[in-house]
């Protein structure tokens, strides 16, 4: 445990967020530590780096980030950084080609916006790349490159992490879309616009978002035009993050018939391990069906 500690603060490859750390843990596991920037309820849309952080970053022979309007924390401590040693995911051109503009296929705009980061962003595109299996594999292979290239003696092993990789997504991909098909036509808000990558892989029906501000109390006006388009859309579920209060869901949903559900983009309580990306979505799946798979 101690050792683990050790190595934690020496870790070799820094990710920003832990689903990302998740892709990286499975081709460097045995090559190299890695390490995560954020802690377990932290958002990326407003957190604050701790001196601790700093040092991680600076020490780190390899950082991975999403981008700017994602964890806009990051390009500040970055510019001392040399280029080489970070890999921006959104600047990837792989990448850039599979991204979803910010509110792509969801309905009434009225009541969905993407909640603004703290430097007053929304950002053109839809930031929460993780949450597609196709861009998982680009973020994987573009690791395993530039680890190659970090660790020459190591090229074996990394080769076989990703293949090991790309072979247990796929799996995981294929037990996903067996269980989600049941639950295709049943439509759903979030309280955050964050899953539409995976919506859209598994044909999900998210009907909309509503932006509140996770810790107060919603007004009457709020309150009833959420009720007014679940009822109108005929929406079975609504689905929290661990932030919001429930006291805060229960008072919108209150005489409607919509089940309350909770949903996690960010891999919370999930351990670092090289199957850890498979679990994260296998999870957020088992979650979905919690409450949309009920009669």
């Amino acid at each position: 445990f101690i050792q683990s500690i050790v190595n934690y603060a020496n870790a070799k490859v820094i990710s920003s967020v832990k689903p990302i750390g998740f892709i990286v843990e499975a081709i460097a596991s045995g090559v190299t530590d890695n390490d995560i920037l954020l802690p377990d309820g932290a958002s990326p849309h407003s957190y604050y780096l701790k001196p601790s952080d700093l040092a991680k970053v600076k020490s780190a022979e390899l950082v991975v980030w999403v981008g700017e309007d994602m964890e806009d924390f990051m390009p500040t401590i970055l510019k001392s950084i040399d280029k080489q040693k970070q890999i921006e995911l959104m600047a990837i051109p792989e990448i850039k080609v599979l991204l979803r503009t910010g509110h792509e296929d969801h309905e009434h705009e009225d009541t969905h916006s993407h909640p603004i980061p703290a430097n007053g962003r929304h950002g053109e595109y839809d930031e929460h790349i993780w949450l597609s299996p196709k861009i998982a594999k680009v973020i994987a292979q573009s690791i395993h490159d530039r680890l190659i290239t970090l660790y020459p003696d190591k090229n074996a092993l990394i080769d076989a992490n990703l293949n090991e990789f790309i072979i247990k997504l796929a799996e995981t991909e294929q037990n996903i879309a067996k269980k989600l098909i049941n639950v295709q036509n049943r439509g759903y808000f979030v309280f955050h616009d964050a899953y539409g990558y995976f919506e859209s892989r598994f044909g999900l029906k998210n009907l909309g978002s509503f932006t509140i501000n996770p810790a107060i109390q919603p007004g009457v006006q709020k309150v009833y035009a959420i009720q007014q388009a679940l009822k109108e859309h005929r929406a079975v579920c609504v689905f929290r993050e661990p932030q919001f209060s429930p006291a805060v869901i229960e008072k919108i949903v209150n005489g409607t018939d919509v089940r309350i559900g909770e949903l996690n983009p960010l891999g919370t309580g999930i351990a670092l391990s090289k199957d850890a990306y498979s679990q994260f979505l296998a999870k957020l799946t088992e979650q979905l069906l919690d409450c949309l798979d009920k009669d």
